[in-house]
């Protein structure tokens, strides 16, 4: 075969493969947005959460990042769990803690409990909000905010509703033109890292899946930012008055069509990046 005919054998498979991937993803496509939304919603373990808000907002109304986790326990249950898990918590925004941010990101000083946006929920912003910095400074940062529920409490223990995500830049906003941290894609990512922070430090007896804001492969958060999701939310049950716990936690089973779900969209994540 000459050069010309191996040109043309490589571009012919490259094609094939092409038309492949497409027929894949608009044949998931189909079944995920048209199909199988009805099935892939489950909230066996938690009935009250079906009807509660996907997403957080921002103070204008604009759908801003999905909630992808969820704790239950007292807020001084929390506040000793995610620092046991290494999170340290946000300080408020004031005129002095945005000097102190703006300071971090510009000049490269150290902040690890610099403030975060608010974002709201049931018409109220955070009620707790934790970081970890993924460097030295408050650009690039871990963190989640928290919103108690005053009608979804589990057991007569507080649920609190959350939005992990990573800042990965500073920039502007996509949407308003404002200055504001820009979120890495890979939500599922953050929340996977909470509860893996929080199952190490013993702070997790059990914990399970519902659906949140559904499988998403490219939606925008408040500030424009696109991300991608499984759609899953995380429930996890912190110990009674912190007690570590030397177990790993409790999973509860998820019904087979999710696990298919999920294991579909594992293998579809590396696609997206």
């Amino acid at each position: 075969m000459g050069p010309t005919g191996l040109r043309q054998w490589v571009g012919s498979w490259v094609r094939l493969a092409w038309r492949t991937l497409a027929v894949g993803l608009l044949v998931y496509g189909g079944l995920a947005y048209l199909l199988l939304p009805a099935w892939w919603s489950h909230y066996e373990y938690h009935p009250g959460l079906e009807t509660a808000p996907k997403t957080a907002f921002t103070r204008e109304g604009i759908p801003a990042d999905p909630l992808n986790v969820a704790l239950v326990g007292t807020e001084a249950e929390v506040v000793r769990a995610m620092l046991a898990a290494g999170w340290s918590p946000a300080d408020p925004t004031t005129f002095r803690t945005g000097l102190r941010i703006a300071a971090s990101v510009l000049l490269g000083r150290a902040y690890p409990t610099a403030p975060v946006s608010d974002l709201y929920l049931w018409s109220h912003k955070q009620d707790l909000a934790f970081e970890q910095l993924a460097g030295t400074t408050a650009r690039r940062r871990h963190h989640v905010r928290f919103w108690r529920s005053r009608k979804l409490d589990v057991a007569g223990r507080h649920l609190w509703l959350g939005a992990a995500t990573f800042d990965s830049s500073v920039g502007l906003s996509h949407l308003t033109g404002k200055v504001t941290h820009h979120i890495a894609p890979d939500v599922d990512a953050e929340r996977d890292k909470l509860f893996a922070d929080l199952g190490r430090a013993g702070q997790l007896v059990q914990w399970f899946q519902v659906t949140g804001v559904g499988p998403s492969f490219s939606a925008r958060n408040g500030g424009g930012d696109r991300y991608y999701t499984d759609g899953e939310l995380f429930v996890g049950l912190i110990p009674a008055n912190n007690v570590a716990q030397s177990a790993p936690p409790r999973k509860l089973p998820n019904p087979a069509v999710i696990d298919l779900k999920d294991k579909t969209w594992s293998w579809l994540k590396p696609l997206l990046r």
